[in-house]
């Protein structure tokens, strides 16, 4: 019999929850009193929104990420929905485009500008109508740019393509009609070709979203599942829901096969939900407790006992919903891995709670902080549509290595269009990494460059960068476009660099078995 050691070794095992001090929270918010099930709070670098109270509709907030402190009662709202707002979410590759749906049956996009509010917003960018009923969750896919899913209580999951020039959209590009009562919760895999799904019937399936096919279903009857989770690129889904005697119950499944779970755990006998959150990039799962205080993190490993228990974060303040701000928004100089940000309505308080790696050491801790996703799409609409797959596109947390901006500050959408288009001639699936912004004095000198390869057609070798030739394309117009090519000519310079460095160390190596046959020959 092997023996295994109490504790695991892992740069994670002491992981910390550190409530921020009064003058970083947000004070005198008035947050929703709705009873839906939902975060009622979405983050990004720039923003937090957050679902509010508001007479004859339904409104949310957004407020600045730096304005802290108390909140103006008179501070302007987005407040365009004619019933409650049941969930907002921000777009992933805009920091200034927000989701919202509501028990009006609509979803609503909206534009938010790049300064402090200063009058309610009322109308949105785009107005989604297809729904019979009221539109309960909505999520944006992971990885393709302008899709979205919505899912309502006429038990239908649709999804929507917002790249077309029309304010509002009646005709969804796709309806998923597959389950028989309300979806409680969506969750995509990594490269969003797979959707998991939790109903109220409490099945979980794993749905082929373009093809609408269910291709796994669980019908495990001693696990009611709420929320489920995809765990990143580890083949598995992760849920919390109730056991039989109602005690809140977590359980984890092999995504091929879900006749029964890899793991099924009781936690306690309390009776608010659970949301689960997973941080693929440090394999960290947290289980945070609507109605109590209490965010429980774990590591998640490939072989058993899969699930590893670290710490617990306990608060004697109980929180209604919950946002996660993105890594790229992370105080790296602090280790922090992760922030929440916890609604507790009894105090009208938005507390951001950081999770911390203690760490001695001031500079930057490469270890914790892996390639993580980038604010750049890596697929448009209708490539996704058609059928391709792609990992998200990453990038480093490291200060001063850039492409951590979102999608208004780097790349015009329709110019990314059109080089995504480009860049899908090379065929490649897997996941991508960002280059560093290029100098403006550098862009000048490389447009100087492109403009003089251009005019002297006589010279027919093929400009090749990353398996792209210049010349199939007209020449760059703007500077975004200059910016897509040059950073894929950089990957090509880094790979051709790091293949005259490989041969540089075999030319070392051949040099030193000729010197040592010299020796030989001279010795004899």
């Amino acid at each position: 019999m092997s023996w295994h050691p109490q504790y695991r070794s892992s740069k994670f095992r002491h992981v910390y929850g550190k409530a921020a001090s009064k003058d970083k929270c947000y004070d005198c918010v008035p947050i929703t009193r709705s009873v839906h099930d939902n975060h009622f709070c979405a983050v990004n670098p720039s923003f937090i929104a957050v679902v509010t109270e508001c007479a004859g509709g339904g409104a949310f907030l957004v407020i600045p990420i730096k304005q802290t402190g108390k909140l103006d009662p008179h501070y302007p709202k987005v407040c365009g929905h004619e019933g409650n707002v049941l969930d907002i979410k921000w777009n992933p590759f805009n920091d200034f485009v927000i989701a919202s749906c509501s028990e009006d049956a609509t979803v609503k996009i909206w534009d938010i500008p790049n300064q402090l509010l200063k009058r309610n917003i009322t109308t949105p960018k785009k107005e989604l109508l297809g729904h019979a009923r009221r539109v309960g969750l909505i999520e944006w896919h992971p990885t393709a740019d302008n899709i979205l899913f919505s899912s309502g209580y006429d038990y239908k999951i649709m999804i929507w393509n917002l790249d077309v020039k029309d304010a509002v959209i009646s005709k969804p590009v796709k309806i998923l009609d597959v389950h028989k009562d309300v979806v409680l919760s969506m969750s995509f895999n990594t490269d969003g070709s797979l959707l998991a799904t939790a109903c109220r019937d409490r099945k979980i399936r794993v749905i082929d979203p373009r093809a609408g096919t269910v291709l796994q279903e669980a019908s495990y009857k001693s696990h009611r599942a709420n929320k489920v989770l995809f765990l990143g690129n580890m083949k598995k889904l992760f849920s919390t829901g109730t056991s039989w005697w109602n005690n809140r119950q977590i359980a984890l499944w092999d995504q091929n096969d879900l006749s029964v779970p890899l793991l099924e755990e009781d936690l306690d006998g309390s009776s608010g939900l659970l949301f689960p959150i997973y941080d693929s990039d440090t394999h960290m799962l947290y289980v945070v407790g609507k109605g109590d205080g209490n965010i429980r993190y774990y590591e998640i490993s490939p072989e058993k006992p899969y699930l590893n228990y670290l710490m617990e974060y306990r608060s004697h303040l109980p929180q209604k919903g919950i946002g996660m701000m993105p890594k790229r928004g992370l105080d790296v100089a602090a280790c922090e891995i992760f922030r929440f940000y916890k609604l507790i309505p009894t105090k009208s308080l938005i507390e951001p709670i950081s999770m911390i790696v203690p760490r001695r050491s001031e500079s930057y801790q490469e270890d914790i902080y892996p390639l993580t996703a980038a604010a750049q799409p890596a697929l448009t609409a209708q490539q996704w549509l058609n059928g391709i797959d792609k990992g998200p596109l990453l990038v480093s947390l490291k200060p001063g290595s850039g492409a951590v901006s979102s999608l208004p500050q780097f790349l015009d959408s329709e110019l990314f269009t059109k080089a995504t288009d480009l860049s899908q001639q090379e065929g490649g699936g897997g996941r991508t990494l960002l280059e560093d912004k290029q100098k403006p004095r550098e862009i000048k000198e490389d447009r100087k460059r492109l403009k003089a390869e251009v005019v002297l057609p006589e010279f027919e070798q093929m400009c090749l960068s990353n398996g792209f030739d210049i010349f199939e394309c007209p020449p760059p117009k703007t500077e975004n476009e200059l910016l897509h090519m040059y950073f894929r000519q950089q990957e090509e310079i880094r790979r051709l660099r790091a293949l005259v460095n490989q041969r540089d160390v075999q030319i070392k190596q051949l040099e030193l078995e000729l010197r040592n046959l010299s020796v030989d020959t001279g010795s004899y």
